[in-house]
């Protein structure tokens, strides 16, 4: 998507927080940091070849594709005289985004049925690369990540595929789609660049999903018409060797008769540094809605070589993203619409970003920052993006039907007729009861789930991809208490306090929060031990965009007791479990989830009056009595805190209402069973006194004491 920071002069990236977190992993003490060592290590083999037999080896890149067969089916896409073409007939794209992993597997049909009911001819979508490989060399390709399926729908439908497989994407996706883990990884890599330790991981990726793609490019028979490299790397670099690199390597997998795309912003210095400069690699354009089309397009040929230079906005916005703390994003549907026609109207193709926009389930959103990291805006669950489709699939809508009348004036072919919206229901009162405090069940981990060192270390240095690490230290007790400074934690850190010798509950002492940071004074506690001081650090989406992209999670300088430093630290990994995993991550998570049952059977805990502080584990159910009621539903999470939930054991995504402006999270009829339905939820604040949350059948963008205006085009 466009660019939403400031243009960083060059393609190199802070490593501050990288040289940090290997100063903290030079102290750390032998015998715990095994693990670690050991983890960081491997990556860093990983980036100079050690992992080789686990991928596939590269194609000769010097003779690209020369052991595929000849096409003789006559299927054949491609640019002459400024048109695209298919089967030998003018063509013009009207397309739009669908992103397979922000939508459950078992919708994607329906999602591409209301597309393709729109008016689309041509589905456009990202690869994010950490979904697929989550750790070096361990791939992913079923359930969500499952994008052969999707594909393969996509050309049931009679759909095209522009297929953009980065590496880097944008998306508003954690990282930008970069696996974690080459945040690891020392000496630190330079990201989109030429450097060759990042390079090589590229083309190990692209070794495996490039081929896997292949057979479904157009001239085989398949829906890809169009691969797009790299993703609006005007705004970021410059660096020419890289982009020329990526275009030869998929040449080598893919051959000579795909396009290949580049997409930048529509300004002469974007353009400048994100094209190719091949004569075989198509320059895209995206600019906001309502801005002149057709003088970007003319500029968009002088960077397309004569004749191939076809006017496409790649990224034609429906509406914008929405962050945490912020009013619901909207655009005028009229207006839209209006913009839209300039374009096709002229015969100037275009590609809604988004169509349906879908949710970020789990903990795959992004993040954007300001002029600095601190001024750091974590995106929603809810990817709703005021698309014409929403986000649990809804059509009759304004935005909807202004954007049909428009295509269907330029269509070529009858549109099928609009469906129905999903039917949606509430299933009402769910009673929660607290099944565990989450600093109980620290004592299932055992020593190999505990890491300790001198000082803080990152989560990606202690092999966690997402979620929570717990710190812990000691210090004496002060008469007057003390002041705690945490010069940089990302993103957000809950600060207790414990005496073992009283036996209390640990005791909230305040936020350091990575946009807010100032020290904490911690409460007066009188205590014959010595006092635990537990941090714990929530990451809350990785920067996804712009020059702070190498973005660590955890504590990531040194914590200061009174100006000193606080030596001596304990790290637990509190993963949960993600989108398309497993609850086998973390035992804390088991335990978390075997407090349900319980639950649901009326053996209840720890009851609770809801008055607390401390992070502690929810559960309770719902019953759906016959298949026929199996809906689509809203948890609504009015007048709770913030935390994540789970609806039998799916991630449905983050909650905090009392930021807004999100209140409901979307739960997807296929999530559902007959019968009861489990609910989990982890409350880092202060629940709901009642401990009561609802099911309802809609969304709500009205939580929240927003300060910002109303993001309006």
């Amino acid at each position: 998507t466009t660019a939403r920071a400031p243009t960083p002069t060059s393609n190199t990236l802070p490593l501050h927080s990288a040289q940090s977190a290997s100063r903290a992993t030079a102290m750390a003490r032998k015998r715990s940091l095994r693990r670690t060592t050991l983890f960081v290590a491997l990556l860093s083999l990983a980036a100079f070849g050690a992992f080789v037999p686990a991928f596939a080896p590269l194609p000769s890149l010097s003779s690209p594709r020369s052991s595929l067969p000849e096409k003789s089916n006559g299927r054949k896409f491609e640019i002459i005289s400024d048109k695209f073409w298919k089967d030998g007939r003018p063509f013009q794209i009207i397309g739009g985004d669908v992103h397979y992993f922000r939508v459950v597997p078992e919708y994607w049909e329906d999602r591409l049925s209301r597309a393709k009911a729109l008016g689309l001819n041509t589905i456009q979508t990202y690869v994010p690369w950490n979904l697929h490989e989550p750790k070096p060399g361990e791939t992913v390709f079923e359930g969500i990540a499952d994008i052969i399926s999707f594909l393969n729908l996509c050309k049931k439908l009679d759909l095209l595929v522009m297929l953009r497989v980065g590496p880097y994407i944008c998306a508003e996706w954690d990282f930008g789609g970069f696996p974690y883990w080459l945040l690891a990884i020392k000496p630190a890599l330079m990201l989109r660049s030429s450097d060759p330790a990042f390079v090589k991981l590229v083309e190990r990726w692209w070794s495996i999903l490039l081929p896997k793609v292949s057979s479904l490019l157009y001239a085989d028979g398949g829906p890809i018409i169009m691969v797009q490299i790299e993703n609006e790397y005007g705004s970021y670099g410059d660096d020419k060797t890289y982009l020329h690199h990526l275009a030869k390597l998929a040449r080598g997998y893919l051959g000579d008769e795909v396009i290949l795309y580049t997409t930048d912003g529509g300004s002469k210095e974007t353009l400048q540094k994100g094209t190719v400069g091949d004569e075989d690699v198509f320059s895209a354009v995206d600019f906001d809605t309502g801005a002149e089309p057709w003088p970007i397009f003319e500029l968009q040929k002088q960077f397309n070589a004569p004749g191939k230079s076809p006017p496409l906005s790649a990224e034609f916005y429906t509406g914008w993203l929405t962050h945490w703390g912020e009013n619901i994003a909207q655009t005028d549907a009229e207006f839209t619409a209006a913009a839209l026609e300039k374009i096709l109207s002229r015969n100037g193709s275009a590609v809604l970003y988004m169509a349906h926009g879908g949710s970020n389930f789990g903990f795959y959103n992004g993040a954007n920052t300001g002029g600095s990291e601190s001024e750091y805006k974590p995106d929603l669950t809810s990817y709703d993006y005021d698309a014409p489709i929403k986000e649990s699939g809804d059509v009759e809508n304004p935005k909807y039907k202004a954007i049909r009348n428009i295509i269907e004036q330029y269509s070529t072919v009858p549109l099928p007729s609009v469906p129905y919206n999903n039917a949606k229901t509430g299933y009402g009162r769910i009673q929660l009861q607290r099944t565990s405090f989450l600093f109980d069940l620290l004592n299932v981990l055992g020593p190999h789930d505990v890491v300790e060192s001198e000082n803080p270390l990152s989560m990606e240095l202690v092999g966690q991809m997402f979620g929570f690490l717990l710190y812990a230290s000691e210090f004496a007790a002060m008469d007057d208490g003390s002041m705690l400074t945490i010069p940089k934690v990302h993103d957000r850190g809950q600060v207790f306090v414990s005496c073992a010798s009283r036996e209390d509950r640990p005791l909230y002492a305040g936020a350091i929060e990575r946009w807010s940071n100032k020290p904490l004074r911690l409460p007066v506690t009188k205590c014959v031990s010595r006092i635990t001081l537990y941090v714990l650090v929530e990451n809350m989406g990785r920067v996804n965009y712009g020059s702070y992209m190498f973005d660590m999670k955890g504590i990531l300088s040194s914590v200061y007791l009174n100006g000193r430093v606080l030596l001596g630290w304990k790290m637990f990994s509190i993963p949960l479990h993600n989108l398309n995993e497993a609850t086998k991550i973390n035992p804390i998570v088991q335990v978390g989830h075997s407090g349900v049952m319980k639950v649901l059977s009326n053996k209840s805990i720890n009851k609770s009056d809801g008055a607390t502080r401390e992070p502690a584990f929810y559960a309770g159910g719902f019953h759906v009595n016959k298949v026929i009621q199996i809906k689509d539903t809203f948890i609504s999470f009015r007048g709770w805190g913030k935390g994540v939930a789970y609806v039998n054991d799916f991630n449905i995504g983050r909650f905090w209402p009392s930021f807004g402006p999100q209140c409901n999270l979307y739960v997807p009829a296929p999530v559902l069973r007959l019968g009861v339905n489990s609910l989990v939820v982890l409350e880092l604040e202060s629940p709901k006194p009642d401990l009561v949350l609802h099911s309802v059948d809609k969304p709500d963008f009205s939580c929240g004491k927003s300060k910002s205006s109303m993001h309006q085009l």
